[in-house]
């Protein structure tokens, strides 16, 4: 109804919610790209992605999202509407609707209008853009069809093990970025595929609600990226310092008994030891009440590395995290570890459908980890020569990342290509390792970075906790 054209965006920028779902599979059903913005995302970045993907129509979620946008309208010659959900409309504007206002626009347009531009879509066609933060200059729109969306969703799902809700409803919360692929591929994608049922976590989840969401909630699957695992890990490691003496040397023990058994589960051996039955009472079913997890049978983590600290600690308590690897232009995840096949450390093994090739592999096995399958995206939009250099004439991806496979087949992610710093005395330095020593001797350091590319010296960012 208002005139969004073929193959143009619809720009979503707001904290998940039912309407930004509703936003994003509309987009798409009414023929256009629907595309998710950064909430954090400054006026400058929003019109960068909404004059990139040609935008018609803006979705904010409030009155603060909303400025943005206003501020940048004059440079966006395709914009037609602005709809805002989630508050009140604090001002009248030609072309400014609420939510109300906006469903209510569409009620007088025949079906058969919108069957027809349903009708001409195409699984080999784009729906979604979803736009990395570039390493390299400007973000990228990775274009992903209608077949990358339900295909990966589908396999993905049932790799995981995910159950159909005709058996059982599986349950989970949303509350990462919907901008990003990972959020939108557990979120929307599988959980449609699946019949998941979606909660949604306050606006403030990553600075703390997060915890009485999941109490609340109590999901059945649950995916965090290494940082809120790592949060979750200090306030229970703040909390277990203000307890008894006796209180502490019991988990003290179980914590002991947990590690050991589940990691001999890990290496094949099926015996559940009469302690780890009396630790399970006594303690990892408490832990896991009190966190929500008590009926979560898949705990995930992804997007960046995690410390083997970090996993061997929720290991100690019975919650096994387990890792999943993949990029925004393999639609979402690749390899996937899984509760009977896992390794410490590794991100797993391929989705049934997904090939790996580890390209010039240097005496150990490591070598540049690329990817190839049906989840494999179409391009980068208006973007042909960065498209090439993504993926080959053979049609594999590459990921930019180093990695290996073991024995059995479980892939593990050794450094990255581009992070590569050479100094002006042609030192080849990987940064990693250092990074990861200097955060392992300093408890206080919540990120570092290596600096120094072509300088004679290294230098190093630092945040603390």
């Amino acid at each position: 109804q208002l005139g969004l054209e073929r193959f143009h965006g619809v720009c979503i920028l707001g904290f998940n919610s039912a309407e930004w779902f509703i936003a994003d599979i509309a987009a798409i059903l009414a023929g256009g790209f629907a595309v998710g913005i950064y909430t954090t995302n400054s006026p400058e970045a929003c019109h960068y992605v909404a004059e990139n993907c040609s935008a018609n129509i803006l979705v904010v979620e409030n009155h603060k999202q909303l400025q943005k946008i206003l501020e940048i309208q004059h440079k966006l010659p395709h914009l037609k509407a602005i709809v805002q959900y989630g508050e009140e409309l604090k001002e009248k504007r030609p072309n400014l609707y609420s939510w109300e206002e906006f469903l209510e626009l569409g009620r007088g347009l025949a079906d058969a209008q919108l069957q027809a531009v349903i009708a001409a879509q195409k699984p080999n066609q784009c729906c979604t853009l979803i736009y990395t933060s570039g390493t390299t200059g400007q973000p990228k729109g990775v274009m992903l069809s209608h077949d990358n969306l339900t295909w990966t969703a589908a396999a993905a799902g049932r790799f995981l093990m995910l159950t159909d809700a005709k058996e059982k409803q599986e349950v989970v919360i949303s509350y990462l970025p919907l901008s990003h692929i990972a959020a939108q591929m557990t979120d929307i994608w599988s959980a449609m595929a699946f019949g998941a049922q979606v909660f949604f976590a306050q606006p403030d989840a990553l600075k703390g609600s997060l915890v009485d969401t999941l109490k609340e909630v109590r999901p059945t699957a649950f995916i965090a990226v290494p940082r809120v695992w790592e949060k979750i890990e200090e306030k229970m490691k703040s909390i277990g310092a203000k307890s008894s003496t006796l209180q502490r040397r019991v988990a003290s023990w179980a914590k002991g008994v947990g590690l050991q058994t589940n990691l001999k589960w890990m290496n094949g051996s099926p015996q559940v030891p009469l302690n780890f039955r009396l630790a399970k009472h006594l303690v990892y079913r408490k832990v896991r009440r009190a966190l929500g997890l008590d009926r979560c049978t898949k705990c995930y983590t992804g997007a960046a590395p995690i410390t083997r600290e970090t996993l061997e600690f929720f290991l100690s308590l019975d919650i096994p995290v387990l890792e999943l690897y993949g990029m925004s232009e393999s639609s979402g995840p690749h390899t996937i570890s899984l509760p009977h096949a896992f390794r410490l450390t590794s991100c797993g093994k391929e989705v049934t459908g997904c090939r790996t090739l580890i390209d010039k592999p240097d005496r150990d096995g490591n070598g540049e980890i690329c990817f190839s399958g049906r989840h494999i995206f179409m391009g980068y939009l208006n973007m042909e020569e960065k498209t090439k250099e993504a993926i080959d004439e053979e049609g594999w991806l590459h990921s930019g990342d180093i990695g290996r496979h073991d024995k059995d087949g479980f892939l593990y992610i050794t450094g990255r290509i581009k992070e590569l710093i050479i100094t002006a005395g042609g030192e080849n330095v990987p940064p990693v390792p250092i990074e990861e020593a200097v955060k392992d001797a300093v408890p206080i350091i919540s990120n570092a970075m290596l600096v120094g590319d072509k300088a004679k010296f290294l230098s190093m960012l630092l945040t603390l906790k």
